[in-house]
């Protein structure tokens, strides 16, 4: 269940939780057209909250809105501001952050001419996406039948709620097999990425994560390979296959929700020992402190509350 807080932004208001309500023929209900984003604010170690590279998230939610054909009805100034005054009117420390935008009720049909474009920005507290247990000795996964949607089928550079059935569909049949999480492969059989988050592997010391053709490009993956190559590890993007999962030395996915959290097992077969692996943890602890404010040299990632 969420964690209901008190207020939520709806069309440039703060409304209770509970008056934060639409219409039953709103078109995005129907047809799966919106768009969101995902954005951690944390408690950073020295008291400070501070939200994880807000200005990115938003810009990524602006471009997704134009993939969309859907103008927003906000400059990104005035709904960074929002996001912020969301955040602190429900008074948390720490919080997921949720925007959305989507067509409201009016003209149904697949094609509208004129139609209302309406925002939302929900916070709530939320722990680990994928289990405390699961940050600490990480999870098992499995590969699902389902096929990633190809980039003409779909367009995954875009977070549309739509495109999300797919990820709904993989992650019940992982979980009604008695698995954690879900890995699709692409449209040509090459490793794509789970079911909400990116994919690397560590494979002979270097680090392997598969290119964005048919991925989201997670603003988590990116932070993770500066990350990495800062500390020295080399990073690879290229094509990779099932079995080169099996046979990997680490494995681990990334994501806003499920921040850094390593795979033990995919299809019951052991990843390395069976533990987080040595590199894992190390950039793990790492990304864990950038996002707390431990280190400074990245502290152009942190918008910290006022």
């Amino acid at each position: 269940m969420v964690n209901k807080a008190k207020k939520i932004w709806l069309d440039g208001k703060l409304i209770n939780w509970d008056d934060a309500n639409v219409h039953i023929l709103t078109h995005s209900l129907h047809y799966g057209l919106g768009v969101f984003e995902g954005i951690r604010c944390y408690e950073c170690t020295d008291g400070r909250s501070a939200v994880f590279r807000l200005d990115d998230h938003i810009a990524r939610l602006y471009a997704s809105a134009k993939v969309a054909q859907m103008t927003i009805p906000f400059t990104t100034q005035e709904f960074t501001d929002a996001l912020i005054d969301t955040i602190k009117v429900n008074e948390l420390r720490s919080c997921y952050i949720r925007p959305i935008i989507f067509i409201g009720d009016g003209p149904m049909g697949l094609f509208v001419e004129e139609y209302s474009v309406r925002c939302s920005i929900a916070v709530w507290a939320w722990g680990a996406y994928l289990g405390e247990d699961g940050i600490k000795n990480g999870i098992r996964a499995k590969i699902s039948s389902f096929t990633r949607l190809h980039v003409n089928v779909n367009m995954p550079k875009a977070k549309i709620t739509g495109n999300y059935v797919n990820s709904i569909f993989a992650k019940k049949e992982a979980k009604e097999c008695g698995y954690d999480e879900a890995i699709l492969l692409d449209a040509e059989g090459y490793v794509s990425e789970a079911s909400g988050e990116n994919l690397f592997i560590v494979s002979k010391g270097i680090i392997k994560t598969p290119p964005v053709h048919s991925i989201l490009d997670g603003i988590t993956r990116e932070s993770i390979i500066r990350i990495a190559m800062d500390k020295g590890y080399t990073v690879k993007e290229e094509k990779l296959t099932r079995d080169e999962l099996y046979i990997a030395d680490e494995v681990f996915l990334t994501g806003t929700a499920a921040e850094l959290t390593p795979i033990r097992d995919i299809d019951n077969r052991t990843i390395g020992e069976g533990r987080p692996g040595r590199m894992t943890k190390d950039i793990q602890d790492s990304y864990f402190a950038v996002v707390k404010g431990e280190n400074k040299a990245y502290e152009s990632w942190l918008t910290y509350l006022k």
